[in-house]
């Protein structure tokens, strides 16, 4: 799978690191309800990727202010984390692979679409955090993906170079992302299925979890 050694690891994180995305879907249906945008499970899975500025803009064509959109975001991330907290815990196979990884020397980062706080939550809660030389979220960036900037800023901090990173993603807009940034990407299919990331050229495979996956 892996045709190259990379230099570095990069990890998107919801839907990559930590199998939450039903649980966001299902708060930003809630909220978009609220403000009078119902939308089926399938039509959020398909609209709401990216930063949450992006994702209000995109789907209410400017009708709330730039403090107004915030306090949706806030209100939706405020519900995922109540909601998700006693299901927390990473993908299978992840922590073993993030403790090889770390013996063997191997840098790795984060490169997220999310919000500070919900980076907060879950890198320690899990006690993850001494693992990433770089974690980099939604408010650090200007572009979210699939721009390339998250991915380009994490390796910048990681000091190596864009074509020897190796990112791991879940959604095909991160795949474009990681396609931008000049890198290649392995999919966790823990929110789409393979068929979805047809055409993308930065894809070199698909795995479930983390446990036959080895470096």
């Amino acid at each position: 799978m892996i045709a190259e050694q990379p230099l570095a690891l990069i990890f998107d994180m919801d839907g990559t690191m930590i199998d939450n995305m039903g649980v966001h879907n299902e708060c930003w249906q809630e909220v978009l309800s609220k403000y009078g945008l119902p939308l089926s499970l399938e039509e959020v899975k398909a609209r709401c990727h990216g930063k949450n500025k992006d994702i209000i803009d995109r789907l209410f064509e400017g009708k709330y202010s730039p403090e107004e959109a915030r306090h949706i975001a806030e209100e939706k991330e405020a519900l995922y984390r109540e909601r998700f907290a006693h299901r927390l815990h990473l993908v299978e196979g992840l922590k073993e692979l993030l403790i090889t990884v770390q013996k063997a020397g191997v840098p790795m980062g984060i490169g997220t679409a999310a919000p500070p706080e919900n980076v907060a939550f879950a890198l320690d809660h899990l006690k993850i955090r001494p693992y990433f030389q770089s974690v980099v979220d939604a408010e650090q960036v200007q572009n979210g993906k699939p721009a390339p900037d998250v991915f380009w800023k994490v390796a910048d901090e990681l000091g190596v170079p864009y074509e020897r990173c190796l990112v791991f993603e879940d959604s095909p807009t991160g795949a474009r992302a990681a396609f931008n940034a000049r890198m290649k990407a392995i999919i966790v299919t823990t929110t789409h299925q393979p068929n979805e990331f047809e055409g993308i050229e930065s894809v070199l495979g698909f795995i479930p979890n983390y446990q036959s996956l080895t470096f």
